[in-house]
């Protein structure tokens, strides 16, 4: 099920676009949910396997349009200091100065500056990521997972993507050179979200 808008195949001379009333009613404002929610990374390590981990304090909300796409929008908020990679020196050392700086900078932010549609279930939210004080370009590709009305009477709906950055790029350059040649981290970062949001309720 596409979220957002359908072309109508009926022939006519005028394209136009047809609006499916099930995702015109997603419409609204969404709180993400922490605890049914993950935003993690996956890194090169030593030139020969991957380290994963995740923020386990983030925050944020989705605006979604489910009749004009371009109107919907997102913005994130992860703690730094909630990183957990399941080895506490290595977490320790990620929230230092080496890396995140997470005293100085305690948060990791998006907020987007566009939506659009990629073909069926798959979308691009493009924004701005600021890591460090440094803020660049990223987009995110995501698929739609769909929406339902939990056991609490919730209605939620479900994103999951991710996104290929360069670590350098927001300043964390820390490294060491390996012996057999290579370094210790690589420069490149996969971003990973899995996202279950719940739409806040029509103000009054």
């Amino acid at each position: 099920m596409a979220l957002f808008n359908r072309k109508n195949n009926t022939p006519s001379t005028t394209a136009t676009l047809a609006v499916d009333p099930a995702l015109a009613a997603l419409t609204g404002r969404y709180t993400i949910d922490p605890a049914h929610s993950s935003i993690g990374f996956t890194v090169r390590h030593a030139m020969v396997t991957n380290v994963r981990g995740s923020f386990g304090e983030h925050e944020g909300t989705l605006v979604l349009d489910g009749s004009a796409p371009s109107n919907s929008s997102a913005s994130i908020d992860v703690k730094i200091a909630s990183v957990d990679t399941g080895i506490a020196d290595r977490d320790g050392h990620l929230v230092s100065g080496d890396f995140f700086d997470a005293e100085k900078f305690p948060l990791m932010s998006f907020r987007s500056t566009q939506a659009e549609q990629l073909g069926g279930d798959t979308y691009r939210v493009t924004g701005d990521l600021t890591i460090k004080d440094v803020t660049r370009p990223l987009s995110i590709d995501l698929e739609f997972n769909g929406s339902a009305t939990d056991v609490y009477g919730n209605e939620r709906v479900g994103f999951e993507g991710s996104a290929d950055i360069l670590r350098s790029d927001w300043g964390l350059t820390w490294n060491a050179a390996l012996e057999t040649g290579g370094v210790m981290v690589s420069d490149k970062v996969k971003l990973n979200f899995d996202i279950s949001a719940i739409k806040a309720a029509p103000q009054a």
